[in-house]
């Protein structure tokens, strides 16, 4: 009976239904099969929610949302653009870096994508880069902003695996920046062997004044890094922070945000937060459902002797493709509280795990067929998806070897907590 139930969700996610609906069928259903009172899955959504860590995922959504319409984004484009410019495809490493700087702020991959290519991509057309190269460069810089800290999708991690949100943030840098650096090179490469780009002087001068009109952008970037590195705040106390500088500095300081788009900033922010929330609270019912069917002592016969790399390599080939099909927060709902304890009972360092996962899934935001981040800037630039996907191989090149540098050599994920 519960072969047909996942048959039957099955076939609902092939013909389009939101994942949501198909993970909360499937445990209702096999609920009912294995005898599990119906009034706990009411409790364990409730329940899976009601949590303080979570408070954390909204307000680093608005937050994202309050840096764009308050202009901030625009200026630390700007100073990026100033510092790389002078270098052959420098507008389009700086599109890059600007992606870095907007997701230590953020924390969301398609607003990340979003607000950077609404900026960048008419310069960068203006500058003379090709129309799909420049349109595959926003989406591939997109790709960090789940894992340069703050992270929605790192608090999501950390909630269901039991993990310090603290230390996940302090993993993610070093591999963030290894992605950016990785990608750089690429676009370095592309710029020169195709003469894109129109190069500017290098000007101290601009540098110093586009920073200093910047430092909005740093001060809240600032608030986030230290108060979680030093353990002053909490991740939510830190997005809370963010939040209430991001909107006064918007109101008062660049006039950018008016009170009157408020209720826009705070509506399109809700819309995300729904999504994603009830995946979480029905992900926390599924890992319920799953461990009364013995599901932990199957896969610890599958994979108990596969040993340290042959876990490692098996569960990325999992997230990969996985990645290629769903959305990020289904991928790591989904398969994280199954991976986790298995990579943990072969001697993995769970911290190092998370960010071989997480990474794994930001890939996902650039790999066909789903690849959220390329119709978020098909849909911003109005270039077609299918001329998109043009330039998806090299930078795809380029992630998969951070991915497995970040896999097989520990360090990377870990110095920083050391």
């Amino acid at each position: 009976m519960i072969t047909l139930i996942s048959i039957a969700c099955g076939l609902l996610f092939l013909i389009g239904s939101p994942v949501l609906v198909v993970i909360g069928l499937w445990c209702v259903g096999v609920s009912v099969v294995i005898d599990m009172p119906l009034s706990n899955f009411g409790v364990t959504l409730f329940e899976g929610l009601n949590a303080f860590a979570l408070l954390a995922m909204p307000l680093f959504i608005l937050t994202g949302d309050l840096i764009s319409a308050a202009g901030i984004a625009r200026k630390l484009t700007a100073f990026a653009h100033a510092c790389l410019g002078w270098m052959r495809g420098g507008f389009a490493m700086a599109t890059l870096g600007a992606c870095g700087t907007f997701a230590a702020i953020s924390g969301s991959n398609a607003a990340t994508a979003a607000t950077i290519g609404a900026i960048m991509y008419p310069q960068m057309e203006k500058d003379g880069y090709n129309k799909e190269f420049s349109a595959m460069t926003i989406a591939a810089g997109g790709t960090v902003g789940i894992i340069i800290p703050p992270s929605i999708l790192f608090i999501t991690y950390g909630f269901l695996t039991n993990l310090s949100i603290n230390d996940l943030f302090t993993a993610g840098f070093i591999p963030g920046v290894m992605m950016i650096l990785s990608m750089m090179c690429i676009c370095f490469l592309l710029s020169c062997k195709n003469k894109w780009g129109t190069l500017i002087s290098f000007s101290p001068r601009k540098a110093i004044r586009t920073g200093l009109e910047a430092y909005l952008g740093f001060v809240a970037i600032f608030l986030i890094v230290f108060g979680i590195s030093s353990g002053a705040f909490s991740p939510t106390e830190s997005a809370a922070m963010c939040v209430g500088f991001c909107f006064f500095a918007g109101l008062l300081i660049t006039r950018d945000l008016k009170l009157r788009h408020l209720p826009d900033v705070l509506f399109n922010s809700g819309k995300m937060v729904g999504m994603v929330a009830p995946l979480v609270a029905v992900s926390i019912a599924m890992q319920q459902v799953l461990t009364a069917m013995g599901i932990g002592e199957v896969l610890d016969a599958i994979f108990g002797n596969m040993g340290y790399w042959g876990v490692m390599l098996i569960s990325m080939a999992v997230i990969f493709v996985a990645g290629m099909m769903l959305e990020s927060v289904p991928v790591v709902t989904i398969f994280a509280p199954l991976l986790a304890p298995v990579a943990v009972a072969a001697g993995i360092n769970p911290i190092h795990f998370a960010m071989v996962i997480l990474v794994g899934t930001a890939i996902g935001f650039i790999t066909p067929p789903f690849g959220l981040n390329l119709f978020v800037v098909s849909t911003v630039t109005q270039i077609p998806y299918n001329r998109v996907i043009r330039f998806v191989p090299h930078y795809l090149f380029a992630l998969l070897l951070t991915w497995f540098a970040i896999a097989f050599i520990p360090q990377l994920s870990l110095f920083m907590l050391e």
